[in-house]
């Protein structure tokens, strides 16, 4: 019971953090929708404020701020994941706000084609950094543990994403991380769809 009450808690905390920049783009809006220019054309994702409104909220404060822009996509395994949103053109980290409640318990999957939260092992360290889900991963979704918060799905550009999954990696020669296109794939802007 203490340990539920002390969640519950700090739930309330984290939901009052969410009072951020991405609430007042479309506020009445459960479903807005984005489009992502990348250098393998655009996608377009819409975001379900119903089921994940904080990290929707997060999601679009760095799209409001403009943080995103000239990003790359850092993070390619084949048939898993394609992940961005956290570094620019010279692999050096974009600024980022606070970390996010994780909402994994939404009933949202890690499905085929949908965008979720990327964190560290710890459920509730997702800021700026998202990724695509490049085939079903099930292994992402909650269970015994906290899982990777889904809040969105692609719409239109699933021929990217398809692209995108054939690419070639290698191991960067400035970081020493595995798995990153060698080829650059790059996130030039988010653009929010005008409701209607």
């Amino acid at each position: 019971m203490k340990t539920l009450v002390i969640s519950l808690f700090a739930g309330l905390f984290w939901l009052s953090q969410a009072a951020t920049a991405g609430e007042s783009l479309q506020p009445d809006n459960l479903f807005p929708k984005v489009i992502l220019h990348t250098s393998l054309g655009d996608i377009t994702v819409e975001l379900d404020r119903s089921r994940a409104p904080i990290a929707v909220n997060n999601f679009l404060s760095y799209v409001k701020t403009q943080r995103y822009n000239n990003t790359v996509f850092h993070r390619l395994i084949r048939d898993f994941v394609l992940q961005g949103g956290g570094y620019n053109q010279d692999f050096e980290p974009i600024t980022t706000l606070d970390a996010i409640f994780n909402e994994s318990g939404n009933g949202l999957r890690n499905e085929m084609g949908t965008i979720a939260m990327a964190r560290t092992s710890n459920p509730h360290s997702a800021t700026s950094q998202f990724y695509f889900n490049l085939s079903d991963n099930d292994n992402l979704n909650p269970g015994a543990r906290w899982g990777y918060t889904v809040f969105g799905r692609v719409m239109a550009g699933m021929d990217a994403l398809q692209q995108a999954n054939a690419w070639e990696t290698a191991q960067h020669k400035v970081t020493g991380w595995p798995d990153v296109p060698v080829e650059p794939i790059v996130l030039h802007r988010i653009s929010l769809v005008p409701e209607g």
